[in-house]
């Protein structure tokens, strides 16, 4: 006798069925007053931050997930989603990952002299001016090996030599 055909059963709806018994399990966090969770993919589309980038904040401790699901996916609520848009914000200022973590901490003490944030900002500010300088002189330099040669079928050029012979002087 021929064993009877077996049926498997089909999920029906994986991932909308699977969204949602999450959202049903997860429990908002009690001090943020967020009752908001989002997976990563929506806090990534929400703040503009890839999703790699958002693991990696929260790897390094910067901003971490507000929870995880049973199958492990990060969630953020709003609150995390606010403080990544502040780290993207502070990253665009050219802030270091620890001077975010900084400005993060003193962000977050509402209690915190603003002195603390002004100087970490006006340190930041030179250093990026003294960057500004640098690719201002590098770009004299480079100008003046442009025009010194004369770009046509002689092998002879000026930026090469220059380039192996050392430091060049700009002249305004």
């Amino acid at each position: 006798m021929p064993a009877a055909p077996v049926e498997l059963e089909q999920p029906r709806c994986f991932f909308s069925c699977r969204y949602r018994l999450h959202r049903e399990t997860i429990k908002p966090p009690v001090t943020g007053g967020s009752t908001i969770v989002l997976t990563i993919n929506d806090a990534s589309k929400r703040t503009n931050l890839p999703v790699k980038t958002i693991r990696y904040y929260d790897e390094v401790g910067l901003v971490m997930a507000t929870g995880r699901t049973p199958a492990g996916y990060r969630l953020y609520d709003d609150r995390s989603c606010q403080k990544l848009g502040f780290v993207q914000r502070a990253r665009q200022f050219n802030f270091s990952i620890e001077e975010c973590r900084e400005l993060l901490s003193l962000y977050e003490d509402h209690g915190r002299p603003s002195r603390d944030v002004k100087k970490i900002t006006l340190s930041k500010l030179a250093l990026l001016q003294r960057q500004l300088d640098d690719l201002t002189t590098l770009t004299l330099e480079l100008q003046t090996l442009a025009n010194q040669c004369t770009g046509d079928d002689r092998p002879d050029c000026p930026i090469l030599n220059a380039f192996s012979a050392g430091p060049i002087e700009a002249k305004p």
